[in-house]
């Protein structure tokens, strides 16, 4: 039916249980795509210095995870803006399918540029993982919202850890199979990324986004919502008539107040996301602590297997420099050891992260991030020469991240609201995947041509930067800047 004056709301059901639900169906589609994604970290540095046989294109298969993120963010956002959300993660999951199968194939074929485009592929998946933590607050309430993206982040964990620990069976399975050692985690990382997929397609049903808006349209006394695609009714929101705001507004001969319901009336999403940031200065500050965040450590993080490669040759050979860049089955395992417990880091704790910046505000956990990056670097790059040393600054490497990413994006999503709210997290996280792709790019060029140790003196610089801006606004934070206030106009 149509809504009209004076009209009953429709019945929408009970906010907290679609959110429950929808948290549900994010966190299997996180869990199940960090299978497949996980694999390109743990593999994609080694598979490259074996395709290249050069440690300095090392990063290459990060930066190109990286850049496909990048690239694929806005994208995606805009797709949010006018499908929802769901339309947009299974774009994003189903071009990392594809990815996942063209990595599988660039051992057997020696080619690089299979490798790259399979990586950049992946790197749209990253990019819909990562939007799942914004999806996470589209329906949840102010007073829990870091804890709910959190929480989100957190499924990431068993996925992520485990995609790391099964390199060595996927390896088997390879060559079982009769495939190369390097193409065997992919066949699994095939198919947890299908599995994501699969779940995502039917799980989020209603779409959070779509529903957020019916729920303020339904608050704003509006019973009908605005179709973000007018030639495709969503019918995804049970009890909603949905209609073209021209045809509403010849109806009703009244004119639609500002902000109810609507996406963006620019469809630029780039546009609209750097117009809110302007105007936003904590929205800025936020989007700053992600991209030094993030390149601090995809730096650190996507050269870590290849020195952990130098470290098993090392012990083999007691020779302090390796003489051939043959990938083992002890590197094979000390990697998967290592990467899954940064990323036990990175999302294991997501849920007490937000429930932290919930409790002590966001400003206060992203500087405190920055004293964890700084014993993870020191940590990692001063034991250098031992394992047990660079796993301990892999594990602090990933709370720094988890601390600094949970409260920083919780910090965006308060700072701008309304229409330009989904093209800042889409500016936001293109920056993000800007910085990662320039972090793994230098990464591969300071190890190469200085060590793991310059490596993490060069992250510990990007770290002081970071650290100083943030220092100076929660010193004149009102109340040290629990709540930003969202950007006029937003």
């Amino acid at each position: 039916m149509t809504g009209s004056p004076g009209a009953p709301a429709p019945l929408l059901g009970d906010k907290r249980s679609l959110q429950r639900r929808m948290l549900l169906a994010l966190g299997l589609g996180q869990l199940f795509s960090a299978l497949g994604l996980s694999s390109t970290l743990s593999v994609g540095a080694l598979m490259a210095v074996d395709l290249t046989g050069s440690e300095a294109f090392g990063g290459a298969p990060t930066t190109a995870l990286a850049l496909g993120g990048a690239l694929g963010a806005l994208p995606l956002a805009s797709r949010a803006v006018r499908r929802g959300r769901r339309a947009a993660l299974t774009a994003g999951i189903s071009l990392a399918v594809l990815g996942a199968l063209l990595l599988l194939l660039a051992p057997i074929w020696q080619s690089v540029p299979a490798m790259l485009a399979g990586a950049a592929l992946i790197g749209f998946g990253f990019a819909a993982n990562l939007q799942s933590r914004f999806a996470a607050t589209d329906l949840a309430d102010d007073s829990t919202r870091a804890r709910d993206l959190g929480l989100v982040m957190w499924a990431i964990t068993i996925g992520a850890v485990a995609g790391p620990n099964l390199v060595r069976a996927g390896s088997d399975l390879g060559l079982a199979l009769g495939l190369p050692a390097l193409s065997g985690p992919f066949v699994l990382a095939t198919v947890g990324l299908a599995m994501a997929l699969a779940v995502l397609e039917i799980g989020l049903r209603p779409d959070p986004l779509l529903t957020a808006r019916a729920f303020s349209a339904r608050d704003a006394g509006r019973p009908d919502v605005l179709t973000p695609d007018p030639s495709v009714p969503d019918r995804s929101v049970p009890g909603l008539a949905v209609s073209h705001p021209a045809a509403r507004a010849s109806r009703s001969g009244q004119e639609r107040p500002p902000g109810a319901g609507q996406p963006p009336a620019s469809p630029h999403a780039f546009g609209t996301g750097l117009a809110a940031l302007r105007e936003s200065a904590p929205a800025r500050l936020g989007v700053a602590t992600i991209i030094a965040a993030h390149m601090t450590m995809v730096a650190v993080m996507a050269m870590t297997p290849v020195h952990l490669q130098h470290l098993v040759e090392a012990s083999h050979t007691m020779q302090p420099t390796p003489a051939t860049h043959h990938v083992t089955a002890d590197t094979l395992v000390l990697v998967g050891i290592v990467i899954s417990l940064h990323v036990a880091g990175m999302f294991g704790l997501s849920p007490v992260m937000g429930w932290l910046a919930d409790r002590y505000g966001r400003l206060r956990l992203m500087a405190g991030a920055q004293l964890l990056f700084a014993a993870a670097v020191l940590t990692a790059g001063l034991g250098q020469a031992g394992p047990r040393l660079v796993a301990a600054g892999l594990v602090l490497l990933g709370l720094g991240w988890s601390m600094a990413t949970v409260s920083a994006s919780a910090y965006i999503a308060e700072s701008v609201r309304g229409a330009a709210a989904v093209p800042v997290q889409g500016v936001s996280d293109m920056l993000m995947g800007f910085a990662g792709a320039i972090g793994a790019a230098g990464g591969g060029l300071v190890l190469a041509l200085g060590g793991f140790g310059w490596l993490n003196l060069a992250a510990l610089a990007v770290i002081l930067a970071i650290a100083a801006l943030l220092a100076n606004a929660v010193a004149r934070a009102p109340g040290h800047g629990h709540s930003p206030r969202p950007a006029a106009g937003t």
